[in-house]
């Protein structure tokens, strides 16, 4: 249950997001130099006329919107009657992934037992219009993955969505959908009792308020979501055009790992998939196996790493990018390894992993490396 106080902080969180026009990377920026959501909306003008970005126009929208706070009490009386639970970007429970994502949502909302930290996050998007090619392939691929205890997130929609999150169900894997609308009702309808389902095992999450209807503006907003929650993106079956090339370009765009499943020539569900993996957009994906050897989730179990550094070791070029972040700090997570070199994930865990085996560099929990 939220307390009063948390409910006072959730009440300018929920209103910052509704100021029209603010977007997420204004609202991050005024929260910055403001303090918090709060101190947003008691700033004086002048103050801020100061911040770096926020001109006139901008700070005008701020003081004559401030009905936004009676909506946003609204709100937090939804959230607290159907025990939502939220997260602010400035919170230690928002998801990691998503913080290094600079148009990210501010604020989620999300149901559910699901951790949206784990260790292995992938995103299985594609077409409505599923073949049963695309659909056995999106079984299989699952299945093989389900060794890592992968978490698998999709969009709940018709397809290929549905058929990730029923697939990780049927293997015992959490699973979460990306919403493009509030947690006041379900779309597609047909997907109901599996939403349900999700959120006994896995779960659901959407940045948008109760009452949002799913127009079509909304989804590639979601698709961001579901590109920024993964360290790798699937795209299985698409045509020409559509969101699940959206959310595989959104994914390239956050240095995110792209693989898309061949189809046959002419296949115009396959078309889409075909032309990222000849752009270079996308790894060619034709088992699991490719996404445990190209994420260096593959590493071999029992092999003993050198209790000493080797001297005099030929570095390639990543790996001495790697190391040169390590010196610079004693411990760093794989994912401000990534941030840090402006590498893909898929690089910088392979060099990880020859680093290892050198004996460079010891592997931690919480995947924690450190120079020995």
């Amino acid at each position: 249950m939220i307390l009063f106080m948390e409910a006072e902080v959730l009440l300018y969180q929920i209103a910052l997001t509704l100021i029209p026009g603010i977007g997420d990377i204004n609202a991050r920026k005024l929260v910055s130099y403001s303090g918090s959501p709060e101190a947003v909306f008691r700033e004086s003008r002048q103050a801020l006329r100061k911040i770096p970005g926020i001109g006139e126009t901008t700070v005008d929208v701020i003081f004559s919107n401030r009905g936004v706070l009676k909506r946003a009490a609204e709100e937090v009386e939804f959230v607290m009657k159907y025990s939502i639970s939220t997260s602010f970007f400035t919170e230690r429970g928002y998801p990691e992934r998503l913080k290094h994502c600079a148009d990210s949502p501010v604020l989620v909302y999300s149901l559910g037992n699901a951790d949206l930290n784990a260790p292995r996050i992938v995103s299985v998007v594609g077409t409505r219009r599923a073949t049963e090619y695309g659909r056995e392939m999106c079984r299989k691929l699952i299945a093989g993955l389900k060794e890592l205890e992968i978490l698998v997130v999709s969009g709940l929609a018709y397809g290929i969505d549905t058929c990730a999150h029923k697939s990780a169900l049927d293997e015992g894997l959490k699973t979460v959908g990306v919403l493009a609308h509030g947690f006041d009702r379900i779309y597609p309808a047909q997907n109901s009792i599996l939403a349900q389902r999700m959120q006994e095992n896995g779960g659901l999450i959407t940045e948008f308020l109760s009452g949002t209807n799913p127009d079509r503006e909304n989804f590639p907003r979601r698709n961001r979501v579901i590109a920024g929650l993964a360290d790798a993106t699937i795209v299985i079956e698409a045509g020409g055009k559509g969101g699940a090339l959206i959310t595989a370009d959104i994914a390239n765009s956050y240095n995110r790992d792209v693989f898309a499943v061949p189809g046959r020539n002419g296949d115009p569900m396959s078309e889409g998939c075909n032309n990222l993996i000849k752009t270079n957009r996308a790894a060619l994906l034709q088992s699991a196996a490719d996404v445990m050897y190209i994420m260096g989730w593959d590493k071999p179990a029992g092999k003993p790493l050198a209790a000493q550094r080797k001297l005099f070791v030929q570095l390639k070029p990543d790996e001495e990018a790697v190391v040169a972040i390590l010196q610079e700090n004693r411990e760093c997570s794989l994912d401000r390894i990534c941030i840090s070199s402006g590498m893909q994930t898929s690089k910088v865990a392979a060099a990880l992993l020859n680093l290892e085996f050198e004996g460079i560099v010891k592997s931690l929990p919480g995947k924690i490396y450190r120079l020995l």
